[in-house]
């Protein structure tokens, strides 16, 4: 079972134009794949395939959609908010962010919402946890 499996992040947009706007100043992605009926948008993001697809249902959750790791996660929160990124402030047990950001035991987190009401979440981790992301992307990149 699940001998070729391959994963795909999901996410929902009300409006896939404005969606795609900004996938594209914000992120600085462009679609690899467009559906002909204009429903969906494929993107790649770290070697992760990301759907985004339309439904009146976008921006309802209130958890985290998407998360992402990054090296540097001041320059990546500075470079965002040069795009319009605002980030989110939370004060509730066990978490709480200062200017946007939460120190926590294995790294530090920020949250910001896309065009569509969708949560990302983008962290700088701590080695041992990049390693092992890098590692289980690697066993699953093996699984296609």
């Amino acid at each position: 079972m699940f001998e070729k499996l391959m994963a795909t992040a999901v996410l929902p947009a009300s409006d896939l134009a404005r969606a795609k706007q900004w996938w594209h100043d914000v992120l600085g992605r462009d679609p690899m794949y467009e559906d002909a009926e204009g429903e969906a948008l494929y993107y790649d993001v770290g070697g992760m395939p990301v759907l985004v697809y339309r439904t009146d249902f976008a921006g309802t959750a209130k958890n985290t959609a998407f998360g992402l790791m990054t090296d540097d996660l001041d320059r990546d929160m500075t470079e965002l908010r040069t795009h319009g990124v605002m980030f989110h402030d939370y004060d509730m047990p066990g978490l709480k962010t200062v200017d946007g950001v939460a120190e926590m035991d294995d790294g530090r987190s920020a949250w910001f919402s896309d065009s569509e009401g969708n949560i990302f979440a983008i962290g700088q981790y701590s080695p041992q946890m990049m390693d092992l992301a890098r590692r289980m992307r690697s066993s699953a990149a093996g699984m296609g």
